[in-house]
């Protein structure tokens, strides 16, 4: 029997990788590893499938954040207000006695309407005065979630979500498991329908309103329906995140309608490698993810008992993170996705 030519080997697995990394994701709550330094238990304990469903929805979030950024080349400034409008949507309205997936799905379309309305306006312009619109956009929700118009929003306190109201399977500390599969199914929806719009005439479309919309509007094509069409994808997916952060966190909080989360999505995105297929998903998962080690190692003991010099900057997540983009973003331009072609082969082909 002949040797299978490595192109068409190289192409199987490529088709076949991603459904094996799923599996291994969604078996993981079964396995007792123990992963010192990376995690403070073993994979299945509920600190660890609670940190790792984070990194899963903060995954998904960059994608979806980079199918307006890196696939139709808009700098939006405004995201996170439609991953609050999701959060708090959500929110208010199990509190209020809805049944969770209908609030979900009422929460993931209003923030679909919102961005439809707002998308409208702000795609009049583009470039920086885009990106200062939808900034302006987000500041007023930021401000409305913080005065807590009519009680509703628990201003800078906060809405905690009723347990009580939810479906028991997600609720309690032994049900931590249940919502990390419920944030795995999130990525892989976002995954499967980005790529989807990405392989589509629309994503070739879409990419070439980024290059240049000119050339689009010559064939007869709208540029600026394509870039509303994916303004709105963007916000629903982010609403959609924050639908599941709400259940992960319990509630809502006015730091997920602050512009510095659209900021670190930004940063997710350029991580990971903008524009790119896997890129984002891992870009928002590690960035997720040093965001939470580098909280609770900087206030460790072992960094308080360094001498100051070392101690201070240490002691500071923000620092050690600007540190690592700057050196990802000046070693690797091409982000997490551009490593494969950057680096040497472990092994050599065969002739």
């Amino acid at each position: 029997m002949t040797e299978m030519p490595l192109p068409l080997r190289e192409r199987r697995w490529n088709d076949w990788w991603p459904l094996v990394v799923l599996a291994l994701f969604a078996v993981l709550p079964y396995s007792t590893v123990d992963i010192p330094y990376v995690f403070d238990g073993p994979l299945n304990s509920p600190g660890t499938l609670h940190l790792l469903a984070i990194c899963l929805v903060f995954g998904g979030l960059a994608l979806g954040y980079d199918l307006m950024f890196g696939r139709a080349g808009m700098l939006s400034f405004g995201h996170a207000l439609y991953i609050a409008a999701g959060v708090y949507g959500t929110t208010i309205l199990v509190n209020r006695g809805w049944p969770l997936w209908s609030a979900a799905l009422a929460a993931i379309a209003g923030a679909a309407v919102l961005a439809l309305v707002l998308g409208a306006v702000a795609l009049r312009t583009n470039g920086i005065a885009f990106a200062m619109v939808t900034l302006a956009f987000a500041q007023v929700g930021a401000i409305l979630v913080a005065r807590n118009p009519g009680r509703v929003t628990g201003g800078e306190e906060g809405l905690p979500l009723d347990g009580g109201l939810l479906p028991a399977s997600l609720v309690g500390v032994r049900n931590t498991v249940n919502l990390y599969w419920l944030a795995l199914a999130f990525a892989v929806i976002v995954v499967f329908a980005m790529h989807r719009i990405a392989d589509a005439p629309a994503g070739r479309v879409l990419a070439a309103v980024r290059d240049d919309d000119r050339r689009v509007g010559v064939v007869g094509l709208d540029p600026y329906r394509f870039r509303l069409f994916a303004f709105v994808a963007s916000a629903a997916t982010a609403a959609g995140g924050g639908v599941v952060y709400a259940l992960l966190v319990g509630g809502a909080s006015p730091h997920v309608a602050a512009s510095d989360l659209t900021l670190s999505l930004l940063v997710m995105v350029v991580l990971g490698g903008p524009g790119t297929r896997w890129g984002p998903v891992l870009g928002g998962a590690l960035f997720a993810f040093l965001d939470h080690r580098l909280t609770a190692v900087g206030s460790s003991d072992a960094v308080s008992d360094l001498p100051s010099v070392l101690s201070g900057p240490l002691s500071q997540p923000l620092f050690i993170l600007g540190t690592v983009f700057i050196l990802a973003v000046y070693f690797f331009p091409g982000g997490l996705a551009g490593l494969r072609s950057r680096l040497p082969r472990l092994l050599p082909r065969r002739t």
